[in-house]
């Protein structure tokens, strides 16, 4: 398990890993490249702490599952409790900001989905969540203007702007609040822009959010 400790400038010891609460389809591009409804509220879905892994790490990624993609996503890490929560107090728990992947197994998903069943082995896996070192808050000047990118093999696969969410980051975190309290350690992964794509080991990926946060890893086959 990945340890915050090792990863967060300026907060080391402070957190526990805790949750990941992702929200599916919050591109309108990405939800309908992958012939989704585009939905009026956020759809959400948690990975838990054993789904986290260093994103500077090589990449694990099982191969006995099918297709596993690549979701590039800007992580908000929450510093204090929220619960049912006004945007100024969403806005004050915010203590990092990096990029992560939401690796999803593609085929299981759609076999999942086709059965009305829910999509966890697909998206929960271990290791699902790779996620970059934390900045403080404050190097990112506007959440809704970052620049969230994905090089694979040298080839810009994903390019899309936070401007794009259907729903902002702290309108996201009120209405994450009103079903689940986050905690400090729990992270919010915001919603993948179009472009996602299969990955595979030997693969190499560079993943930028805007000036802020800018990782180079590799893919392997996880044993």
């Amino acid at each position: 398990m990945i340890d915050y400790a090792h990863i967060i400038d300026g907060v080391r010891s402070t957190f526990t890993p805790g949750k990941i609460v992702c929200v599916g389809r919050n591109y309108a591009e990405h939800a309908k490249e992958l012939n989704n409804p585009v939905p009026t509220e956020p759809v959400l879905f948690i990975k838990p702490s054993t789904a986290l892994a260093r994103l500077e790490s090589p990449v694990a990624i099982p191969t006995t599952m099918g297709s596993c993609h690549f979701e590039t996503e800007m992580a908000i890490l929450i510093g204090q409790p929220l619960s049912c929560c006004s945007e100024p107090q969403a806005a004050e728990s915010i203590v990092g900001v990096g990029i992560a992947l939401d690796l999803t197994l593609r085929d299981l998903q759609s076999t999942l989905k086709e059965k009305s069943l829910p999509w966890e082995k697909a998206k929960a896996f271990d290791g699902a969540c790779p996620v970059s070192a934390f900045v403080a808050p404050q190097a990112v000047s506007d959440f809704q203007n970052q620049q969230i990118q994905l090089y694979q093999n040298g080839e810009l696969k994903q390019d899309g702007n936070s401007g794009d969410m259907l729903t902002p980051v702290l309108p996201l975190l009120v209405y994450i609040s009103q079903f689940f309290t986050l905690l400090p350690g729990d992270i919010v992964l915001t919603g993948t822009p179009a472009g996602v794509g299969p990955i595979n080991p030997g693969d190499s990926l560079q993943l930028r959010l805007s000036d802020a946060v800018d990782v180079s890893t590799s893919v392997i086959a996880k044993e």
